[in-house]
């Protein structure tokens, strides 16, 4: 049997533990690397996929999103370890828009959390991606938020947001979008047979996303009742993403919990997605 392994950054709690879960349940083929920025709390959630699903191929590293020597050091580290070829990369973690400060590089954290480090992370990947690989990038309904205010001011304005911004968090989960479209776009022009799609879990309430719970009152449930996602089924369909025969051939898609959907109307700007994937290059230096 084949070896297939898995990354999923962000995997030792919430959606990323449950995706790693799932993927380790269906079969022993899969090995899977927890990418995770600590790496105490990495080995404890391994210990429990073990104990949970009997897969003992599972392996802890560290990645710390929000220092690009980190995400270089990480890949080397796979390479070196002889883990490669890579079958799936699920770029899982991210941050609130609670979150304030500048990454190790001086982006603004969340949008170089969120997005440039899984950019980086995955186009350094690619070249160590099999032939039928799959990625998964975990983005959020919130790129087309309630309020429908959203727009696009382009990278310098994700890079330093002015005082008044309150849409870093959507900002970055529609970046999650345009990279998801665009990379389908380089794959398909480099003749590579690796899919890529969006998936949104929904709004996760019992995930380290958010650390105060406070806000999550009943009348504010209510009000957002159509967004609320399950740990147990956004985790099992993310699974899927990589796993599941059903997805071999879908690609560039926004799957919301399990749907194959349409994303917002500005999530398919091409001029925008085109600029941030430029911007992005540059900033990582690739």
């Amino acid at each position: 049997m084949e070896t297939k392994t898995i990354i999923i950054t962000g995997a030792n709690s919430g959606l990323g533990f449950s995706c790693a879960k799932n993927i380790a349940l269906t079969s022993a083929e899969y090995r899977i690397i927890l990418a995770c920025r600590d790496l105490e709390k990495a080995e404890q959630a391994k210990n429990d996929l073990i104990n949970d699903t009997g897969n003992q191929n599972i392996i802890c590293m560290e990645l710390n999103l929000s220092s690009l020597k980190s995400v270089r050091r990480f890949v080397k580290s796979v390479i070196s370890a002889q883990l490669t070829p890579i079958y799936g990369i699920v770029c899982n973690a991210g941050i609130s828009g609670k979150n304030q400060g500048l990454t190790e590089d001086g982006f603004e954290l969340i949008f170089g959390v969120n997005h440039l480090a899984h950019f980086l992370l995955t186009n350094l990947l690619i070249p160590h991606i099999s032939e039928q690989g799959r990625i998964a990038v975990v983005s959020s309904d919130m790129h087309n938020p309630p309020s429908g205010l959203l727009t696009w001011s382009g990278v310098k304005e994700l890079l330093y947001p002015s005082e008044d911004c309150e849409n870093t968090y959507s900002l970055s989960k529609l970046c999650n979008l345009y990279f998801t479209y665009e990379l389908a776009r380089e794959l398909e022009r480099t003749g590579r047979k690796i899919t890529v799609n969006a998936f949104n879990p929904g709004f996760m309430i019992n995930t380290n996303l958010f650390a105060d719970k406070r806000m999550f009152t009943d009348s504010f449930l209510q009000s957002v009742s159509d967004r609320v996602g399950s740990l147990e089924h956004s985790g099992k369909e993310l699974a899927d993403l990589i796993t599941a025969p059903r997805y071999e051939q879908v690609t560039a898609r926004y799957i919301d919990r399990g749907k194959d959907t349409s994303s917002s109307l500005l999530s398919h700007s091409l001029e925008n997605a085109r600029e941030l994937w430029e911007a992005s290059m540059e900033l990582v230096q690739l």
